[in-house]
């Protein structure tokens, strides 16, 4: 809902802003030279990126349209579901997590939190790694770094369509000179017109660098932004998990493990103190019903 509230506000903004200093609507609205700057936007994007890198934008776009997904709820029901796994891998040992995490959506412990089971990142990292600790085979400092490792690949494969999209946005304004040019050269052939008519040709012409700035600054920028922000929200739930993993396998009890990921959380998401460790008790108290 924001991404059209934005766009929204900035059309009224600028062309606002121009009918109110007395200018006209009409000249702007130049068809052919919306044509060259677009196509030209999209010929040089496919030129620029593989097979790989258009199917990874094209699959992100339909994603732009969510609200906030990571917000405070789905950490403190990550949290509640990942003390629940540590009590019980204190209770039961490592081999009693085993059929949970080896069918997370028939097991009752992963059904409690259906948000948390209705995310294919989340669910896939932190199953992954409780298999490694099951295995026991790992030291936490090598589980670390590979964790790190994912985390890190993760960050580079969710950037390529930000980066795509960027670059396209921030070609916008040259293509814009480009129609600007082309509408000039035309204007300047036109020998046998007068005056009037040159000015209003190059008028149209110039049309080309406004809406090429438009574009790019406007309305594409603004997506690979939006792109970025979703992957650092992406990222940071994935470091949540690791740094409360990593806690339980230096040997904290799973309520101090769950506060260590409260800690890698930012300011607008995290919750209090006390406000978790109420959360986390009755989860203690779920847990020490079943």
């Amino acid at each position: 809902m924001l991404i059209p509230i934005g766009y929204l506000v900035v059309l009224l903004s600028v062309f606002g802003g121009f009918v109110l200093a007395g200018g006209s609507l009409g000249p702007l609205f130049q068809p052919t030279e919306l044509l060259m700057i677009g196509g030209a936007g999209i010929g040089a994007f496919v030129a620029a990126n593989n097979g790989k890198a258009l199917k990874a934008t094209f699959r992100i776009l339909p994603r732009l349209r969510r609200s906030k997904k990571y917000d405070k709820a789905l950490y403190m029901d990550l949290m509640a579901l990942q003390y629940k796994i540590l009590a019980k891998i204190r209770r039961d040992g490592m081999l009693g997590i085993e059929r949970d995490i080896d069918n997370p959506s028939e097991s009752a412990l992963f059904n409690e939190h259906p948000k948390v089971l209705a995310d294919p990142v989340i669910m896939a990292f932190l199953t992954d790694y409780l298999r490694l600790m099951v295995s026991g085979s790992m030291d936490p400092m090598e589980l670390d770094e590979l964790m790190l490792h994912e985390i890190e690949a993760f960050e580079q494969e969710a950037h390529i369509p930000a980066d795509a999209i960027h670059k396209v946005g921030d070609a916008m304004p040259a293509f814009g000179i480009v129609a600007a040019v082309m509408g000039v050269v035309k204007a300047l052939s036109a020998s046998a017109a007068d005056p009037e008519q040159m000015g209003v040709m190059i008028a149209h012409a110039l049309v080309g660098t406004f809406l090429g700035i438009l574009l790019g600054y406007g309305f594409i920028m603004p997506l690979s932004s939006r792109i970025e922000r979703q992957t650092k929200e992406v990222e940071k739930v994935l470091q949540c998990m690791r740094v409360t993993l990593l806690a339980s396998l230096h040997g904290y009890a799973p309520q101090l493990a769950v506060e260590f990921g409260r800690k890698a959380l930012h300011s607008a998401e995290r919750p209090g103190f006390s406000e978790l460790e109420e959360y986390v008790r009755e989860a203690k108290a779920g847990v020490g019903s079943a």
